[in-house]
């Protein structure tokens, strides 16, 4: 090797390494995990299963929602504040993410089936869109799907004319489109910070 070449090649190897660590620079910028603002399931597990009355008049398995991702709540429909305020939120979010949202399901388990009749939770739905689904079902059925995801809910007598409220947990379940449940939203969280996560999600 000619003498006059070594400049030129410690150069090039030089130059090599400099890029090579700008490159590593970028990408680990790139690849830095992205922090859910809801809060995140560290060892996803299959979503358990269940089958309902849709307010469709058909019967639904949690499992025909395979391919999509969806949003789990329960709820009902004369409940007074929280669950109207999670279901818009949820629209909302829905519409941020443009033709993304399509791949969105919402689901909301009725927690009140004596009152929540098909007609009254078909009128109920019509008001947030066709994507939002209600189910209900038997008190049984309904109880059972509650158990699978952790959620509590009671009767409360109150002196309204309503008769009753329904105490229950307020959490939005998220499950991706292998059936995996992977993220709960608590009550409260912004539309914005709900479809920033789906939009992750969806991109996995």
């Amino acid at each position: 090797m000619k003498r006059n070449q070594l400049p030129f090649i410690s150069f090039a190897i030089l130059t090599g390494l400099i890029l090579l660590g700008v490159t590593a620079f970028i990408g680990g910028r790139l690849l830095t995990p992205y922090a859910f603002h809801g809060a995140v399931l560290q060892s996803p597990m299959p979503a358990n299963d269940f089958t309902l009355m849709s307010h469709l008049g058909q019967r639904v398995s949690l499992s025909d929602f395979r391919g999509k991702l969806v949003l789990l709540y329960f709820g009902y429909t004369t409940c007074p504040d929280v669950c109207p305020t999670t279901l818009a939120d949820l629209g909302k979010a829905r519409k941020l993410l443009g033709k993304a949202g399509e791949q969105i399901q919402i689901v909301m388990v009725t927690v009140d089936p004596e009152r929540d009749t098909l007609p009254v939770l078909a009128d109920y739905m019509t008001h947030f869109g066709p994507a939002f689904l209600g189910l209900t079902g038997t008190p049984e059925e309904i109880a059972q799907a509650a158990t699978y995801y952790g959620v509590y809910y009671e009767r409360a007598q109150t002196d309204s004319a309503l008769g009753y409220l329904v105490n229950h947990t307020a959490t939005v379940m998220v499950i991706d489109r292998k059936g995996y449940l992977r993220l709960v939203f608590p009550f409260g969280t912004p539309a914005n910070e709900i479809a920033d996560d789906l939009q992750e999600l969806i991109k996995r």
